[in-house]
């Protein structure tokens, strides 16, 4: 019997291990997997490569990661929001590596990493410092930079609901980076506000199969009402 339902999130990540690299869901808050982030501060591990589209808010969820000092490098699109102060303090201290990619480049080399693709060409970045070291060509009169497919060992996410075989909705802006983040990662985690039985979801409303889904853990309500107001 298919069963990818964990009794906690300390189960779910005990084997992330030193040195992985990590996508992790979320648009700011919204859809930040902020449960599943905690147990990994817990849990230990370390030297770690993270993917997210921004560098984390205040001192909760990912940038509480960022304070732990276990994040050797941080690959994101938006890392100077108004509180990304523990950001800034280990990058401006050398304690962190930045690679900094557009928001649209970073979402389809993730997505290029879960479809098989081997990479893209892309006009974004042509031209400027961002594209040093890359492959460029002409297309049509048209520079474009060549852009690799971004992979992972695991990507912790939050969804709405999922069934035991891992099969998810999110609610409205949550969704963001989620589904192409389970597709690119070799084992995907998801923390969920509710768990149903089989079947009870629509077919038509799935939006990530359990295919791409290894584990799953129900969290309290308190994770849910902080989602439901950033995500509204």
């Amino acid at each position: 019997m298919i069963n990818k339902l964990f009794d906690s999130v300390e189960a779910a990540v005990a084997d992330i291990h030193d040195g992985a690299t990590i996508l992790i869901g979320g648009f700011g808050l919204a859809g930040m997997p902020a449960e599943l982030i905690d147990a990994l501060i817990a849990h230990g591990a370390r030297d770690l490569t993270i993917v997210n589209n921004n560098a984390g808010n205040g001192e909760t969820g990912l940038a509480a990661l960022l304070k732990a000092k276990r994040v050797r490098k941080i690959i994101c699109s938006f890392p100077r929001q108004v509180d990304s102060y523990v950001f800034d303090s280990l990058y401006h201290a050398g304690e962190i590596e930045l690679e900094l990619v557009p928001q649209g480049n970073l979402a389809e080399r993730i997505r290029a990493a879960g479809a098989g693709i081997g990479g893209f060409f892309t006009r974004t970045a042509y031209g400027t410092p961002l594209a040093e070291g890359k492959e460029t060509r002409i297309i049509d009169g048209q520079g474009y930079v060549f852009e690799s497919p971004i992979h992972a060992d695991f990507a912790l996410i939050k969804a709405d609901t999922a069934d035991r075989w891992g099969n998810l909705t999110y609610r409205k802006t949550a969704r963001n980076f989620g589904p192409i983040m389970a597709m690119a990662a070799k084992c995907a985690i998801v923390q969920v506000s509710r768990v149903v039985e089989l079947g009870e979801m629509d077919p038509e409303h799935i939006v990530t199969p359990g295919l791409f889904v290894k584990r799953v853990v129900k969290v309290g309500a308190a994770g849910a009402s902080a989602e439901n107001a950033n995500a509204a």
